[in-house]
Formats: C-alpha cells, structure tokens, sequence
C-alpha cells in the first residue's frame, strides 16, 4: 500500500493551514510560522492566484485526506459507503473517518499522531473488547473499549503521555488507570477533528 513518505510539513503549506501531522510539535515549532511557510511548496509556490471553485472542491478534499493519511483509493471507498447511509454523506464521510481505530487512539491521546497510532495498531499494541486488532481502518462502535495490550503499558512514549494532560472529545470516556476507553456516542459535526467542510467533498465528487 503506498504511504506519502515526503515532508508532511509541505502538506501544511500546500493547505496553507496547521494540519497537525506531528501531534503537539505541531503547537511549539510550525513551518507555517516561519517565513519559508508562508509560501506553498515548490518553485512557483511564491506566486499568489486566485483560486477557482474547483479548486475550493480539490483542497478540501485534500485536506481530509491527508489529516487522516489516506491514499485517493482508501477516501473514494471511504465516500462510496458514506454516499450510501442515510443522512447527509458529508457528515457521514467524517464519522466514519473519525471512527477509524488509529484515529480513536489518538483521540484517546494514547499516541502523539495518527501515524504513530496507526503503527501502534499495525503492531499489535491496541485492543479492542479485549482482542487484538491490526487493522487501523476497524471501525469501532458505540459501547467498544478500546485499549493497550500489557506489554505496551510500560512503553516508555506511553508512559509520558500519560503522565500528561490527557483531553479527550465528549463521544469517549477514558481511564488513565486502565489506559483504556470506550466510544459512548457518535461524534457530532462541532467535535470532528478538524474543520473540513465535507459538502465541497460531496459536491466535488457529484461533478
């Protein structure tokens, strides 16, 4: 499966906007506050334009994207089965993102970024209801406890931050003591990880 393995801090300034690839090193030392950031990448990445509807339609969709760390193949599936649940398909294109295992352990603040909770989950480290899952894109559901095998709890990373202020959005509830949590609702629109407007994704993809 391909993986974007360049820069994340151009993906920030192609958004011209903190995606928080890195976690909290994102908060003390951004690209985008120095003055290399202020322009996108690349050779012409100086040169100022307006930008067309369509071009509104891609950087949102974009933005979604990359935020989660998927490939173009990976959010079109993503789309296809939002596009099929009842409701807006915006909103739900976000929940399930949102509900992806590695994004839920990172909520949980059991890792610094998705991507390091995506290799947490890869490896082995995280369970859910008990039994080991692999898999980043499992979709957890209302009532699931999520948590960390055993062996991970005395993981040096772990235990930092866990020692640290740990905020988790109002559709988790989560134990320091058990260093585990467990999806009590479904997140609202106001609590999704980012502002992404996802009806400029749904109206990029009716094109």
């Amino acid at each position: 499966m391909s993986r974007y393995i360049g820069s994340v801090c151009k993906q920030c300034r192609t958004e011209r906007e903190k995606l928080f690839l890195k976690g909290d090193r994102c908060s003390t030392n951004c690209t985008l506050e120095r003055k290399r950031g202020k322009n996108a990448p690349g050779q012409h990445g100086a040169k100022k334009s307006k930008i067309s509807e369509y071009g509104k339609h891609l950087r949102e969709k974009q933005k979604a994207r990359r935020v989660f760390g998927l490939t173009e193949q990976q959010f079109k599936r993503y789309f296809a089965v939002a596009d099929k649940l009842p409701g807006m398909t915006g909103d739900n294109l976000l929940k399930l993102l949102e509900l992806r295992l590695d994004n839920v352990v990172f909520k949980m603040g059991l890792a610094h970024s998705r991507k390091m909770a995506r290799q947490m989950v890869m490896h082995g480290n995280v369970t859910v209801n008990g039994k080991k899952v692999d898999v980043p894109r499992y979709q957890v559901a209302i009532g699931e406890v999520i948590s960390v095998r055993e062996k991970y709890k005395s993981n040096s990373n772990l235990k930092k931050l866990m020692e640290s202020a740990v905020s988790v959005p109002s559709w988790l509830s989560f134990s320091k003591d058990t260093v585990s949590g467990t999806i009590v609702s479904e997140p609202l629109r106001e609590e999704f990880s980012h502002p992404i407007n996802g009806q400029l994704i749904v109206e990029l993809y009716s094109k």
